[in-house]
């Protein structure tokens, strides 16, 4: 299957990128490399692209994609290593970092992957197919409890408690090893009147199940604090996010980042000694226009975030 993926956001984010000819720059999502190549369009020859992805997909279909350009170099990493990887490639700084959060089309679309809850698959949901972790684990080894806590918070579903239930309920017949199955049981155990409008009902459940996977939340803190450090003064890094934890998650870190004082308020001045590493540029998150969402209704729940390096 080819590697189809539209880039969500696209001007948006190479505006706010504010990309120099020669500078060094690093998508840690590449995905089918639709940012890297405007990204790679708008460098010379000095210039330089360091993209990461852990899902060898990826890679391969992004070097298919930019096998005319010379000035990249490809990872098949998580970006959580962002300081390893620039350590390893003997690069101090970079002018600026794109990160691309979330699951993507190719990954939705492939019926193998287990991430769509539109297609029936094993349950898997890697990004890695490296890693030991799949979905069947989860759903057929963790405990209620923790079943019932992996939805209730990444995937803010209100019957979490019930669908948990369900699921340990049917695992004592057989283990649950397919997406349609799971798919049921989730089906079964929201009543019928909540069914009935709103978004699919398995939505907010392989949602959840997805980042536990992948612990998509869990990187993304360390990923973003080691990305400033590494950022050239004026450097920029753009974050998509896709729902609202991650959302709030790089609110909170940028707020933070730009004013990292612990002195009680009541201080008339800062004798901690921390100074901030970030100006904030988005205010408010920039979100698709119009015509994008008529051209690619994915991104209706995209947000970019945008800080600069002090």
């Amino acid at each position: 299957m080819e590697f189809k993926h539209v880039s969500v956001l696209l001007n948006e984010c190479l505006e706010n990128l504010n990309i120099k000819e020669d500078g060094i720059y690093v998508d840690c999502t590449l995905g089918g490399a639709g940012h890297s190549s405007e990204i790679l369009k708008r460098l010379n020859k000095k210039g330089r692209l360091i993209g990461i992805d852990q899902d060898m997909d990826a890679i391969n279909a992004a070097k298919s994609r930019l096998k005319d350009y010379e000035n990249v170099t490809y990872v098949h990493n998580n970006f959580y290593n962002i300081d390893s990887i620039l350590n390893e490639l003997e690069i101090e700084k970079v002018d600026g970092i794109l990160m691309d959060l979330g699951v993507s089309s190719y990954q939705l679309d492939q019926g193998d992957r287990g991430f769509s809850y539109m297609h029936d698959a094993p349950l898997d949901m890697r990004m890695n197919r490296d890693s030991s972790k799949s979905a069947y684990e989860v759903v057929n080894n963790y405990e209620e409890a923790k079943i019932y806590e992996i939805i209730r918070n990444y995937g803010e579903e209100k019957f979490s408690k019930r669908i948990a239930a369900f699921i340990v309920e049917k695992r004592e017949d057989k283990p649950i090893e397919t997406t349609f199955e799971l798919v049921e049981v989730i089906k079964a155990a929201i009543p019928a009147r909540f069914r009935r409008d709103g978004p699919h009902p398995a939505k907010r459940t392989f949602q959840a199940i997805r980042i536990e996977v992948n612990n998509e939340l869990g990187i993304l803190e360390k990923t973003i604090e080691d990305g400033i450090r590494r950022l050239k003064k004026q450097g920029r890094m753009d974050i998509i996010t896709f729902h609202s934890l991650e959302d709030r998650i790089v609110k909170t870190k940028f707020k933070k980042l730009q004013d990292p004082c612990e002195c009680p308020k009541e201080f008339p001045i800062c004798i901690c000694g921390k100074t901030p590493e970030i100006k904030i540029i988005t205010k408010k998150p920039i979100e698709a226009s119009n015509d994008e969402l008529e051209i690619n209704p994915r991104s209706r729940s995209a947000k970019l975030r945008v800080a600069e390096k002090l």
